[in-house]
């Protein structure tokens, strides 16, 4: 391929993913009404939409779910720790959030005291004591019940908009969505495409493309 022949692929592939951004709508954080910055409770906010899509359930319901929670003032670890067991299984139900509803409630209650007791509710300080690497950040996050590899990468793939050390972060299914969309599959070449902060908006784009 000659240079202006890979000067106008690199266009054009840059063009595809600025339209994919602009018409695929917000992030799953934005979505559930996080507002997401370098601070401790929306970092939290974030750790329980984790938790709520680590399970095989709908997206929708899960984001729902969230925003029941949020709405119930669980806001940050410390909130969700002097929260019923019962309240959150009834905040979870009316999000429809069946079958794991139970089990999720428990999670949500143990990550909270987890978070609290580990890392003084504030998970700025686990990736901390991950020394900002990438993958120890992935792996303490793994500490969370219910959150294993996959739910570690979702967690990545949204926070990476306020933690640059996780950049560039594409799951697995992001990367599917950018082979179904003809672009670069390869995570580097694929942050290339646009600007760091629209990493997260990529992200959930390619995602929302295999769902």
């Amino acid at each position: 391929m000659s240079e202006s022949k890979g000067r106008t692929a690199g266009r054009t592939a840059k063009d595809r993913a600025a339209k994919l951004i602009e018409e695929s709508g917000p992030t799953f954080a934005q979505e559930a009404g996080i507002r997401l910055k370098d601070t401790p409770s929306p970092l939290y906010q974030l750790l329980v939409l984790t938790t709520l899509l680590s399970v095989r359930i709908s997206t929708p319901i899960a984001v729902a779910a969230a925003r029941e929670i949020y709405a119930a003032g669980w806001r940050t670890p410390r909130a969700m720790a002097g929260a019923s067991w019962q309240s959150i299984v009834d905040a979870l139900g009316r999000a429809h959030y069946k079958r794991y509803d139970e089990s999720t409630a428990t999670a949500l209650g143990e990550g909270a005291n987890l978070l609290v007791d580990r890392w003084h509710g504030d998970l700025r300080r686990l990736r901390d004591e991950a020394g900002g690497e990438p993958q120890e950040i992935r792996r303490l996050l793994q500490e969370f019940r219910r959150i294993g590899p996959v739910g570690a990468e979702i967690f990545c793939r949204e926070a990476q908009g306020v933690w640059p050390q996780l950049r560039p972060a594409f799951d697995q299914r992001a990367l599917a969505g950018a082979a179904k969309l003809r672009l670069p599959r390869n995570p580097a070449k694929l942050a290339s495409l646009v600007e760091g902060d629209e990493l997260p908006d990529l992200a959930a784009a390619l995602v929302r493309a295999t769902l």
